[in-house]
């Protein structure tokens, strides 16, 4: 019986699933000792299909097929047809290499102006089906 009390106790979800962990990419440290924070749930979702969006071809190591070719897309003339083709690369890409959210939406709006692309992305995380996760992310080209 305590066995089963020590595993809800280390569970910060108030139902009995799997939790989702990742670490956090920009390295800060915990408030006690010298280890690195955690990103857990939603968070390390959105971190993941950040990382996704701009993986390039050949980034990742010993997965060269991981990538959606979004960053070559940001090279092309702005139009609401490139528009319509980078979201659907955006859902090609989380929909085949991200298991842990279920796509709702992808809408990318081609700002003239600043020349970038606002992207945004709803979701749901498996472990959470009852809230909409909204991710906005910028596009932009990078020489």
């Amino acid at each position: 019986m305590s066995a089963y009390k020590d595993a809800q106790a280390q569970n910060d979800i108030s139902r009995n699933v799997r939790q989702y962990s990742d670490l956090d990419l920009f390295f800060t440290k915990k408030t006690v000792g010298s280890d690195v924070n955690k990103v857990t749930d939603i968070q390390a979702v959105k971190r993941s299909l950040r990382n996704l969006i701009n993986l390039n071809e050949f980034e990742k190591p010993f997965h060269p097929e991981i990538a959606g070719g979004i960053r070559d897309m940001l090279f092309e003339n702005m139009s609401p047809i490139v528009a319509a083709v980078l979201a659907r690369k955006i859902e090609d890409v989380i929909q085949n290499f991200e298991p842990r959210c279920r796509l709702v939406s992808v809408r990318a709006l081609p700002d003239f102006d600043r020349n970038i692309y606002n992207v945004t992305i709803e979701f749901y995380v498996v472990n959470a089906p009852t809230e909409l996760v909204d991710l906005s992310v910028m596009l932009e080209r990078i020489r």
